[in-house]
């Protein structure tokens, strides 16, 4: 087995916080046949210490590094190809451009940016770097969602609901002091389905003042293909819901968080025009296999200079995320006109 080992890519983990604890340690177990975790940074040495202790039982020469000293190590370290960057939303996108000036294809937590123009900023630096090592590095974010397989298989329905007619998104969440991630800066994750938006009009408020504004957005969207559609989005709810539902002229596609024999996952229910209505669940496994599609990336590009990263995970889509949300925000502060969304 340490032959073997010996010959799988190396990853670095920067950031020790809750997600990196509650998801990446143990995605990175279940694919520790694929890749194998070299190092965790954290800014202090203690908490890159507890983090490590998380992984030593599939990662036993895992190394611990913190503060700058230990940043430069990583990038110094050629015996490391990736890196994930899990750390608070205002200072991913520096670290990230770091890491991938370094040579590192990179895996950056959710959210792209803070803005369109960060996002933009980044992206015009990302595409200066030369292709000189002997491949340009990937760069991807971990929106999560898009790899779900509840809306990878959705996606397939949607060729059988006809011509679509409206769309309806609902995301109700229960961020309050006793969720783990209420001191999290980066809580700002909407999910649309459907082709790229293309204009919105909203109006937001903020209601909870124990939450940063605005903790509610209700936004009339349309899309590229025009069609249009409605997300209602609330932060804190006491009745926590998130669904989507896509209306055709033959059928409908729906899909709703919950669980199911105490796994917790999306319920996909289709209902075609003949009045059957299919159901099927699929446990959450987004992390873990967006994962995967960037160890297989990061290993073929070191093959082939010219190997194409997996679209779902580029940083384009998430800076196309952000782009919607400012829009949203935007509109609210026009008291609901309607806004283009930036495109990307």
């Amino acid at each position: 087995m340490a032959g073997d080992s010996e010959l799988l890519p190396r990853i670095a983990v920067v950031g020790a916080g809750i997600f990196a604890r509650t998801q990446y340690i143990p995605r990175l177990r279940e694919i520790s046949h694929l890749v194998v975790l070299k190092a965790i940074w954290s800014r202090t040495q203690e908490s890159a210490e507890a983090a490590a202790e998380l992984a030593r039982d599939f990662a036993p020469g895992i190394e611990c590094k913190w503060g700058d000293a230990g940043l430069e190590e990583i990038m110094g370290d050629p015996s490391i190809l990736g890196v994930a960057v899990v750390l608070a939303g205002q200072v991913q996108v520096e670290l990230s451009l770091k890491m991938l000036k370094a040579g590192k294809h990179v895996i950056q937590e959710k959210p792209a940016s803070g803005s369109t123009t960060e996002a933009e900023t980044a992206l015009s630096v990302y595409n200066s770097f030369p292709n000189k090592f002997p491949y340009k590095p990937i760069w991807a974010l971990g929106e999560n969602y898009r790899f779900e397989p509840a809306f990878v298989e959705s996606s397939k329905l949607m060729n059988d609901i006809g011509d679509m007619m409206n769309i309806q998104v609902i995301v109700e969440g229960s961020m309050n002091s006793s969720n783990p991630y209420f001191n999290s800066s980066w809580r700002r994750n909407f999910v649309l389905v459907g082709s790229e938006v293309a204009t919105v009009s909203s109006i937001s408020r903020h209601v909870d003042t124990d939450l940063p504004p605005p903790d509610n957005i209700c936004s009339l969207f349309q899309l590229e293909n025009g069609c249009a559609g409605v997300l209602v989005f609330a932060v804190n709810s006491r009745s926590p819901k998130i669904l989507w539902r896509v209306d055709g002229t033959k059928g409908t596609v729906k899909i709703e968080r919950g669980d199911d024999g105490g796994k917790h996952g999306y319920q996909v229910l289709f209902s075609s025009e003949s009045g059957e209505c299919q159901k099927t669940f699929y446990p959450f496994c987004g992390v873990h296999e967006e994962l995967k599609a960037f160890v297989h990336d990061m290993v073929q590009a070191s093959k082939d200079g010219d190997h194409k990263a997996e679209p779902r995970s580029s940083y384009v889509e998430g800076a196309r995320d952000v782009a919607v949300l400012e829009a949203m925000l935007e509109s609210s502060a026009k008291q609901g006109a309607m806004v283009q969304v930036k495109k990307f």
